[in-house]
């Protein structure tokens, strides 16, 4: 090494996703290679490193720091700062210390290659061990109990590690340096194999191949993972597929697929590159993918009803019926890759939870809630700190959108633009009431927890009360502001009403809008569509069709579609009958094409409450209005979960192909008002002409677009955001975008934060933050 009066002391803050990810084993490498000496540890912050040595060293490890760090890393930002020398002699990864909390904690991690590779080798100790891990793979956010990230502060700290795995956990130069949920066949957790009592039928190896046999016979296991429990049943068998849906009570909504192997599902479903390398990605998600066309069933087609397993691993109808697309993932933990290995055949992998409640975690837990839905119960003894659901992904335009962000993204933060100047306070941020999620700010880091789901059970709150103390406990977060949605009903609005700190209401499509700009770092003027199916508005009515202008100091509702009445209100949102009939009562048409999705007494009733204004609220919303128009298409009168018809109403599209729309009217007044009355008048003559239902509907989601075309040619900003849950529909989001690109806009629709609800509480935190806290120009 050169002498000393060319030797330097380089000190080092790396904040970002840097612990649990081999950062520091990396270090070591890097400065024993470049004969540098000094230290580096883990942080509540990050990771701190100082080195000493010649100049042009200290420059090499400065720059490859930032070039060859971990591939599962994140550096967010690199503090450095030069120093006298001190002698250090070595260099050491030393011990873990505390203060403020900004670390970012990983996401779970899905099976690396490397480990895939020791639980399929015979001659390896972890030799069809189902909690195989190192520091590229496996539990992080799920069970970690505090920062900084240490054995210690996890649910592993329970289990005391042989000499060999200590020996591992101690040697810099091995991958499970430091991985905190390292363990093996002989120091590590175990499966059990549970009857209904919770009596234990089988342990370890023989609990996996009696759970293999139990799935091959048609039984519902209830398997505890990564984030909780899965219900499982083997995809092919439909008697089994639809007892579950019996027993679960889900008449209707998708299950997800987990497949053996990638070859397989290319035999059931269409992939592209992106969609290949979002399922064998550490994330893992449910990727949701088109059917092959052979395999694809129109919505009106009756259920297949045979009960018999079906050729060659295919799918039954039953796991997605009338759905052109399946919700499909790989094997991202060893338990998955050890029980599809051994039965070659995919699987139903559905939440392990009864109806509207969170997944359970525990073991006890599931025997109680699930014992009249599974059969057994596959358990292992590594406690899950925190719930978490699989992640949900698909692509739109060319790009990957999550439609639910949980295992693989959250708590990942969203990086803001922070000001040098002004402090910037803590804020808590509680979201909405359906597909919530929670977020808590530390400018420039936003933390948006995992998917909670909707509000609907006194257990959903309850775990909403949990994911709020989890995330203040594990970052020591005292929010200074809570932020909430404006609708005075919602569960989470109540909650931080009475949190006894300074309270601001967000309207919720405008947090929608500001979600989308977070996302993608704009800057006003913005022009946001945001459609979806239910939000308060500032006129205290349904708003879901708006057309938001974000400038610099303020917002302004510019545009909407007429307002209609919703006879029985909330019932409307299970009934697209109801909204067709509110849209035919509006004006003054026959009630003809849908009375028979009614009793004669229902329509009276219905017709009465619409004529008196009586629990009729009025509604501008899109969401309802895709409702309405598949009623109408005698496509779905009732539906038994959210935005079932208007996804029927789009994949009865099909392969049709026109530029065709619908007239419709705009009026001269501020804020623009879209009138819909001669769309629906159009679409009812369609029908009396025996038009196909495709070419209707290809024709309604072309009308949307050209309303949109229409709207935004009103407003001096070419940057427009696409959100709100109705973009999620496929056909409608990418039409806009094309469309908006050809006539010299450029469009902005969401890819790492949800389109629907999932996203709002973001959008909350940069209301307030952003203080363009302003409703038609009247400051609130």
């Amino acid at each position: 090494m050169a002498d000393n009066t060319t030797k330097q002391r380089l000190s080092l803050i790396i904040r970002g996703a840097v612990q649990g990810v081999g950062f520091r084993p990396f270090i070591y490498r890097l400065a024993t290679e470049l004969d540098l000496v000094g230290w580096v540890n883990n942080s509540s912050v990050g990771v701190f490193i100082e080195v000493e040595g010649d100049k042009d060293q200290l420059d090499t490890f400065l720059r490859r720091v930032q070039t060859e760090n971990p591939p599962r890393s994140q550096i967010q930002a690199i503090e450095t700062q030069w120093l006298d020398l001190t002698g250090y002699k070595t260099f050491e990864i030393r011990h873990s210390v505390s203060g403020e909390k900004t670390a970012v904690v990983l996401p779970d991690l899905a099976t690396c290659p490397d480990c895939l590779q020791d639980i399929f080798d015979p001659h390896n100790r972890r030799y069809r061990y189902p909690f195989t891990n190192c520091t590229n793979c496996g539990p992080r956010y799920t069970i970690i109990e505090a920062l900084p990230y240490d054995r210690c502060h996890t649910t592993m700290k329970g289990f005391k590690l042989c000499p060999q795995c200590q020996a591992e956990y101690e040697n810099p130069l091995d991958r499970r340096f430091h991985a905190q949920p390292n363990a093996c066949p002989k120091c590590g957790p175990h499966l059990e194999l549970w009857d209904q009592q919770g009596q234990i039928l089988e342990t370890h190896e023989s609990a996996l191949m009696a759970t293999a046999t139990a799935i091959r016979e048609g039984k519902i296991v209830a398997i505890k993972g990564l984030g909780g429990f899965h219900l499982v049943v083997d995809a092919r068998n439909t008697t089994a597929v639809q007892e579950l849906r019996k027993r679960k009570q889900r008449p209707d909504k998708p299950f997800a697929v987990m497949y053996p192997s990638l070859n397989l599902l290319k035999e059931h479903c269409l992939v592209t590159p992106t969609e290949e390398a979002l399922l064998n990605s550490a994330e893992c998600p449910i990727v949701l993918l088109k059917v092959l066309s052979s395999n694809f069933r129109s919505p009106l087609t009756p259920l297949y009803k045979g009960g018999n397993i079906r050729k060659e691993g295919e799918i039954s109808p039953a796991v997605a019926p009338n759905n052109p697309y399946l919700g499909v993932m790989l094997p991202y933990t060893p338990l998955h890759h050890l029980l599809l290995a051994e039965l070659g055949f995919p699987i139903v992998a559905t939440s392990g939870n009864i109806s509207d409640e969170p997944i359970c975690i525990d073991e006890l837990e599931a025997l109680q809630k699930l014992n009249q839905i599974a059969d057994l119960f596959l358990i292992h003894n590594r406690p899950i700190f925190r719930p978490v659901d699989d992640s949900i992904v698909r692509m739109m335009g060319g790009r990957e959108m999550v439609m639910r962000r949980a295992r693989g993204y959250a708590p990942f933060p969203i990086m803001i633009k922070s000001s040098p100047t002004h402090s910037q306070p803590s804020i808590l941020a509680v979201g909405g009431h359906l597909k919530n999620t929670i977020a808590i700010a530390r400018p420039p880091q936003i933390f948006l927890s995992q998917h909670i789901g909707d509000l609907e059970t006194p257990a959903a709150f309850e775990y909403f009360q949990q994911v709020i103390a989890s995330l203040r406990g594990l970052y020591d977060f005292n929010p200074q502001l809570i932020a909430r949605d404006a609708h005075p009903d919602y569960i989470s609005s109540q909650f931080a009403q009475e949190q006894n700190l300074p309270l601001i209401k967000v309207q919720h499509h405008y947090a929608h809008v500001l979600s989308c700009m977070a996302e993608h770092g704009l800057e006003p003027p913005v022009l946001g569509v945001a459609w979806d199916g239910t939000g308060y508005g500032e006129d205290e009515t349904i708003w879901g069709g708006e057309f938001i202008y974000v400038t610099e100091d303020h917002y302004q509702r510019v545009a909407h579609f007429r307002p209609w009445r919703l006879p029985g209100g909330e019932k409307a949102v299970k009934e697209p009958r109801r909204s067709a009939l509110g849209l035919l009562e509006a004006i003054n048409l026959p009630k003809t094409s849908i009375e028979k999705a009614f009793t004669p007494q229902e329509l009276v009733l219905l017709q009465t409450i619409l004529k008196k204004h009586l629990n009729s609220p009025l509604t501008s919303s899109v969401g309802r209005l895709f409702d309405g128009v598949a009623s109408l298409l005698n496509i779905r009168h009732q539906a038994s979960f959210e935005g079932q018809a208007a996804m029927e109403l789009e994949f009865i599209i099909g392969e049709t192909i026109t530029d065709k729309y619908y007239d419709f009217l705009l009026s001269s007044s501020t804020p623009t008002v879209i009138d819909w009355s001669p769309i629906i008048k159009a679409i009812l003559n369609d029908i009396f002409c025996n038009i196909s239902l495709g070419q209707i509907s290809v024709k309604f989601h072309n009308t949307l677009v050209k309303i949109i075309l229409e709207i935004v040619k009103r407003f001096p900003a070419h940057q427009i955001v696409l959100t709100g849950g109705c973009f999620q529909n496929r056909y409608l989001t990418e039409r806009a975008i094309e469309q908006l690109q050809q006539h010299h806009y450029r469009p902005y629709w969401h890819q790492s934060i949800p389109p629907n609800d999932g996203g709002i509480a973001l959008g909350q935190v940069i209301a307030t933050l952003s203080k363009r806290m302003y409703i038609n120009d009247q400051e609130v």
